[in-house]
Order: structure tokens, then sequence, then C-alpha cells
């Protein structure tokens, strides 16, 4: 029987060697995605046959696997008929995996055809971008986006800040908790990602993240936290802005593009969780594509 055990900071090391090698497509195998969201998830993690086994609990999901990672062509069966057992003596996995990629499906459909039942996360797919569209907001259909981003810069006097000055983030953290109480309806996700963010804030360094923070005549106005996955790929986790600030959004995605992540092929800019408004803000920036994700029982 595996045994799991609750992530921390600490681990950081032993994801690191194993997603090293792991070239993953969708935001969700960041460690600093798990660590950020780690509360929500509740997310745990174990070992077999060599290959690191992780486990997430949703109030509405339920508890399900995510890939394992570090298998091989000749363990990969073994270690999922380990998680089938383990799913025959849990009640509360209802589903054996989730946030699945592409090329796992295809293996998975080698080992298991049609004893598998498959669905699309639509409302998980991750939006993927060209940096050099982010950066320069080029182009007819981006147009309405330099146009913000114009108008904050004729707007205000501001300033762009490293988010890791100790300053910015002691103001950062003032600025989430700010931001979430002037929300109308503060839901779980929110409360959480602002005790998530907090902690990310708090060790950016150990965790590899970068991010800026804008002011205006000296106030925050907002922030954003990302990370460089590898020279094919950044990932934008968090980014607040105070939209009394016309242009605040625009300003800071393309700001936070030209300042660290230029030699980046892409850009993750994460899902929208079927959330109306997420998505048509998203597809707003024209995402060259869509990383689709799976639900897969077996």
């Amino acid at each position: 029987m595996i045994q799991f055990k609750t992530l921390e900071l600490s681990d950081k090391d032993i994801f690191q060697k194993y997603l090293k090698d792991y070239k993953f497509s969708t935001y969700e195998y960041s460690y600093l995605t798990l660590y950020l969201w780690k509360n929500l998830f509740k997310v745990e993690f174990g070992f077999f046959d060599g290959a690191l086994i992780i486990k997430k609990t949703e109030n509405h999901t339920g508890t399900y696997f995510m890939e394992p990672i570090g298998y091989t062509n000749d363990n990969l069966k073994s270690i999922i008929n380990e998680l089938i057992n383990i799913k025959k003596e849990d009640s509360n996995i209802k589903t054996l995996f989730r946030d699945i990629e592409e090329n796992f499906l295809i293996k998975l459909k080698e080992l298991y055809g049609e004893e598998l039942t498959i669905e699309e996360d639509e409302d998980n797919f991750d939006y993927i971008y060209e940096t050099e569209k982010l950066a320069t907001l080029s182009g007819k259909k981006l147009h309405s986006k330099k146009n913000k981003y114009n108008q904050f810069i004729k707007s205000y006097c501001y300033e762009i800040r490293d988010i890791r000055d100790e300053k910015v983030v002691e103001d950062c953290i003032a600025f989430e908790t700010k931001w979430n109480i002037e929300k109308d309806q503060l839901d779980e996700q929110l409360v959480i990602e602002e005790q998530g963010v907090k902690e990310v804030l708090e060790n950016l360094e150990s965790l590899n993240a970068i991010g800026i923070a804008v002011y205006v005549d000296d106030e925050i106005a907002g922030f954003t936290i990302g990370e460089i996955v590898n020279d094919d790929m950044a990932i934008i986790h968090i980014e607040k802005g105070n939209i009394d600030y016309q242009g605040i959004y625009a300003f800071i995605n393309r700001s936070f593009v030209n300042e660290y992540l230029g030699n980046i092929k892409y850009i993750n800019r994460e899902e929208d969780r079927g959330i109306a408004g997420l998505r048509k803000a998203k597809l707003a920036y024209q995402p060259i594509r869509l990383e689709r994700k799976y639900i897969v029982n077996i």
C-alpha cells in the first residue's frame, strides 16, 4: 500500500527530481501550482515502484490521482493496477484520474482500450499564447488590448517593481486581502487562494517564482506571479489588479512578459474554470491553442 503524506514546502527537491525530466503541457504539473493550491486540493503524494504518485481531494469531485511521474513502459501497468486497487478500497475515489494530458491518455488507451471511460474536462483546458504576441500586442485582433495598455501609460504616474523586494511582498499580501474583501461573494476557492498566494509570496525564492507589482502614485495597483518552466513555457499563476485604474490588467500582462518572459516561446495562462467572464477575457488575448485535459476512469 502506498503511504501518502501532505505536500509541504520542504518537498520541493523531491518533486523537482521527478519533474525535471517530465515535459508537461499543462500547468497542473508545476510544483508551484501544487503548492499554491495544496489546501484547496488537499494535495498528497507517495511512491510506488519508483514512480511519484500525486493524489488530490476536492469537495465536489472526491479523491483522484494525477498522472504518475517517473514510470517506465515496463512498470506503468502495475502502477495503475495498484491505483485501481486503492480506488476499490476508498469509496471517496469516484474517478481514478483527472488532470490527464494527451500523451498519457494515449498510453492509457494502449494498455486498457475499451475499459476506459474518457471525458474532456473543458472547463479546465489551459490557454496557451505566443509570447511575442503578448509582448507586442500587435495585429488587429489585439488592437483593443493595446489601446487599454496605452490608456494606462498615458493616464497614470506608474512604476514597476520586482515582486521579490520585501516591501513589495508586504504590499502584495495586503492588496490580495483587500481584493478579496471587496468581492461581493467570497467563495471557498478565493479564501484558500488568499492563503496560498500569501505562502507563495513569503517563499518566492524557494519556489523559483517571479513577478512584478505595479504602483500608481506610490500605491500598489496590482501584481502578478509566474514562473519559467523551461525554454518553451512560462506559467502565469496569479494576476490581480485594481480596476479603478483603466487598463491595469493589460498593463500588468504586457509589462510582465516584457520584463521577464521575452525569451520564452509560449505562455500558459491556465484555465477559465467554466466562468464565462474569465473565458471571454482569456479568448480576447487570442490563444494559439487550448491544452486539453481529461477525466479518466478504469
